[in-house]
């Protein structure tokens, strides 16, 4: 019997994946108890999300014996994780202030910032993880700050146009990368690659405070200068100049797709889409609909530009941003 999940399932189901606490995953799965439909067919569902939260339920108590928390981890979430990098008051708090509700502690005064602050922007319907994180010097940084920046999807490497040592700015920030053999460059990773285990990571340089580089003098001096090979981006955390422009360039970097989902005999949902990386097929929107649903998915339908409207497609179709998917089991 098929399961006939609602839209307010599928955006309960989005705010568990968007959850970054065990209170929020909570709040998620039982919204997704409450209003997935009462029948037969979602019997297995009923019981997995009963599974499921009963187990956060006792997490906050259950502590490995011996194990030392890593300060530097923060549990991925929405499409894509993209950390902030540079030395002290080149404006990462501010810019992250400026585009998410996350907390940051903005400041004058250097290493205002001593732990990883994320927030969830929302770029047109793609929620991507943005990380404030600690400054750096030239021979310090944090130990295990390394291992973040392997993880993540994105870097964005932030210097100050305004600041006497702009060049130097950079050349610490690219020094420490060099030094972990991290190569920042500017084309999404390979799809179904692993973060932590390649030698390149997508990167972009910003370079905020533009509003204090009005002619643009020290951008094109930083560019001649720098040699720099990665994308570069002028950006005001102050003003928003660019904040937009640098929203794109992090979902270009990700390379990801929004595909959204169909009932049977009912409209799209175009609310929330299901955030994919670019190269999936059926199979995989399926696979995030829900886990069991490739196993028992017979046939799906698809409207987009690369269709016509409405027709069947394969299971290993592949998807592309702005496809509608019905998926029948």
């Amino acid at each position: 019997m098929p399961a006939n999940l609602t839209p307010q399932y599928f955006k309960a189901e989005q705010a568990f994946k968007d959850a970054e606490t065990v209170e929020q995953k909570i709040m998620a799965l039982e919204e997704m108890l409450a209003v997935i439909p009462k029948h037969k067919g979602t019997d297995h569902m009923q019981a997995d999300l009963k599974r499921r939260l009963s187990k956060l339920r006792v997490q906050p108590k259950q502590k490995k014996a011996g194990s030392r928390p890593d300060p530097f981890h923060v549990e991925r979430s929405g499409a894509g994780q993209a950390l902030m990098f540079g030395v002290p008051n080149v404006g990462k708090s501010s810019i992250v202030a400026a585009v998410t509700r996350a907390r940051v502690n903005v400041s004058e005064f250097p290493f205002a910032t001593t732990a990883p602050v994320p927030g969830m922007p929302d770029y047109d319907g793609i929620h991507v993880q943005l990380v404030d994180l600690p400054p750096f010097t030239d021979d310090y940084m944090q130990p295990g700050m390394m291992g973040a920046v392997r993880g993540c999807d994105v870097l964005l490497i932030v210097v100050d146009l305004s600041a006497n040592d702009l060049l130097e700015q950079y050349e610490i920030a690219m020094g420490h990368l060099a030094d972990r053999n991290i190569e920042p460059v500017s084309e999404p990773a390979a799809f179904g690659s692993v973060p932590e285990l390649l030698p390149t990571k997508p990167s972009l340089l910003l370079c905020n405070k533009c509003d204090l580089d009005p002619d643009g003098g020290n951008f094109e001096a930083l560019k001649e200068l720098s040699g720099c090979k990665l994308a570069m981006l002028p950006v005001s955390a102050k003003t928003g100049a660019n904040l937009d422009a640098m929203a794109a360039e992090v979902v270009r970097l990700l390379d990801v797709v929004r595909v959204y989902s169909k009932l049977p005999h009912k409209p799209p949902d175009m609310g929330e889409p299901f955030v994919l990386r670019r190269g999936s097929t059926v199979l995989d929107m399926a696979r995030a609909v829900h886990r069991d649903l490739p196993e028992t998915l017979k046939f799906a339908r698809i409207w987009g530009s690369e269709k016509f409207d409405g027709q069947n497609v394969q299971r290993d179709h592949v998807l592309a941003d702005g496809d509608v998917i019905e998926l029948n089991a």
